[in-house]
């Protein structure tokens, strides 16, 4: 365990019982926000291929020089 997160914990521990749901639900969010970014980056990763024939084309080659 590095040191950053043996300091984290030890704040938590000094937290009052009341507030260790708000430190759950904020992690929680925090985990959601990352899921979240991973599903979409994988999905324009998925996506490129797809697409390369309609952004790659001469018509709109011009549009690539802005």
């Amino acid at each position: 365990m590095s040191a950053t997160e043996q300091v984290l914990i030890e704040k938590i521990r000094q937290l009052p019982p009341q507030r260790l749901a708000e430190v759950e639900d904020f992690v929680d969010f925090l985990r959601t926000r990352e899921d979240d970014h991973r599903l979409v980056t994988a999905a324009a990763r998925a996506s490129e291929a797809s697409f390369a024939a309609v952004w790659n084309n001469e018509e709109d080659a011009a549009y690539d020089q802005l």
